[in-house]
């Protein structure tokens, strides 16, 4: 697949939506660590580490998330709807996404101690109790914040009186949601999201204009939940290929490839929380293979081998005319 070149760009916002985002996505196993969980409301934190994570925090955070937590720009970090999002997960999630993510236009620059310290003081405000030892290295893994998280409910045709119907084709709906945000994940083969921040187009120029305001790893992590949460509709019945043929969503390999992809955003997400170039470039070719997997039976044109007789009702691409290509 041909990269297609975004820029990266920056808001200053130190946890962005990308932090609910994660919150909601990422998993923690509780496997390994069985009979060890401490709650963060047993005193996992000292008061002088509070106290050395506000004034981190009111030299890194304060900007965007208001000198109470409340949210300003980015989201606030206490109340209910904040552990509603970080509910039974551990604290070392939280430490992780300060320290590789944040603040949003300087990433990677607070260290592991420093970010821990910032979880501390969040805690403190949350009016979750100090005890005496501080949180560690050793300790993250095993303090989780309360509650348990539900398996979201799955939305169903005619839901609020709307009905989910085909809009596109198959191939308008790939060239307008799917090929655009899997091109952000491959240019990370080519680029650095960290290292490019586009400048204000002249003359002004909208699409331009739009990668100036979500940049850089924003913009990889908005590609990759547009994938997890788009991809479950190229299972939408009703949907016609561009060649008015059906989308073959009744054949087992189809269901296969497109879940494939699915469960593939999971595992790409978490690299993206990593930061590093080239865990999300390594990535990005399985990315490729994934997409292939589908492609070289549905989309490709067929030779016309026995071996392929009964995908040829099926493909989504025009038949190739007597003696000559797919138009």
């Amino acid at each position: 697949m041909r990269p297609y070149r975004f820029g990266p760009t920056g808001i200053r916002c130190a946890f962005g939506v990308a932090l609910t985002a994660y919150a909601l996505v990422g998993m923690f196993a509780m496997t390994g660590h069985a009979g060890q969980a401490r709650p963060v409301s047993a005193g996992v934190y000292s008061a002088e580490q509070a106290k050395r994570g506000a004034q981190l925090y009111t030299d890194t955070c304060r900007s965007c998330h208001g000198p109470n937590l409340e949210g300003l720009e980015g989201p606030m970090l206490t109340g209910a709807d904040f552990l509603n999002g970080w509910a039974g997960l551990p604290v070392l999630d939280l430490v992780s996404k300060i320290q590789n993510t944040m603040p949003q236009d300087n990433p990677g620059t607070l260290s592991r101690p420093q970010a821990t310290d910032i979880a501390a003081y969040i805690l403190q405000v949350g009016k979750f109790p100090a005890g005496q030892a501080e949180l560690s290295a050793a300790t993250l893994p095993q303090v989780v914040f309360p509650g348990g998280k539900a398996a979201p409910a799955a939305a169903t045709a005619g839901g609020a009186g709307l009905a989910l119907a085909p809009a596109a084709n198959l191939a308008q709906f790939m060239r307008g949601v799917t090929f655009p945000n899997a091109n952000i994940i491959f240019n990370t083969q080519l680029v650095d999201p960290s290292t490019v921040k586009p400048k204000m187009p002249v003359p002004y120029d909208y699409v331009l204009w739009g990668g100036t305001v979500y940049y850089g790893w924003t913009a990889v992590e908005q590609a990759v939940l547009a994938l997890k949460e788009t991809t479950p509709l190229l299972l939408l019945p009703g949907r016609r290929c561009q060649n008015g043929r059906p989308v073959p969503v009744q054949n087992a390999d189809y269901q296969k490839f497109t879940h494939d992809l699915i469960n593939f955003t999971d595992e790409l997400w978490k690299a993206v929380q990593t930061r590093k170039q080239e865990a999300v470039s390594d990535l990005s070719e399985k990315l490729n293979e994934t997409c292939a997997n589908c492609h070289v039976l549905y989309r490709d044109v067929s030779t016309g081998t026995a071996s392929e007789g009964s995908m040829v009702a099926d493909r989504c691409n025009p038949m190739p005319k007597a003696g000559g290509r797919a138009q």
